[in-house]
């Protein structure tokens, strides 16, 4: 599914959307999750081949695959949490979406410590003693 497809997908389920909301604001939201989810699902594959190329080409210029694959979870961490909170915003719970980016964010931080190590103890070995 292209992005054409993707975005008219996405305005039917608005227009949808705004039909509905003023008679039943639970099924309207419900269509907003959906539209979420489905949207969610068919961009996995694509994230897949980039993941995979990422992989390939980490592999072939001889670089520590726990970086890359530490930075890759960084940005689908960053995604699902923005991803989470959207929806959580939409329901009208936005201490919820909050927390939920808050969590994001600290599981970024525990990702990126052993790779901001890595660079401290880089940089120190380039600075004489």
């Amino acid at each position: 599914m292209g992005i054409f497809q993707i975005v008219s997908f996405a305005l039917i389920a608005g227009i949808l959307t705004i039909l509905v909301k003023e008679q039943n604001k639970t099924i309207s939201f419900f269509i907003v999750l959906f539209t979420g989810v489905i949207i969610f699902l068919v961009l996995i594959q694509p994230i897949a081949e980039i993941f995979r190329v990422l992989s390939y080409m980490t592999t072939k210029a001889n670089i520590n695959l726990m970086y890359v694959e530490s930075i890759l979870k960084i940005i689908g961490i960053a995604y699902v949490a923005e991803f989470g909170a959207q929806i959580t915003r939409d329901a009208g719970l936005s201490s919820i979406a909050s927390k939920i980016e808050l969590a994001g964010k600290v599981f970024i931080i525990i990702l990126a410590v052993p790779i901001l190590t890595a660079v401290i103890e880089t940089v120190l070995e380039f600075i004489p003693v």
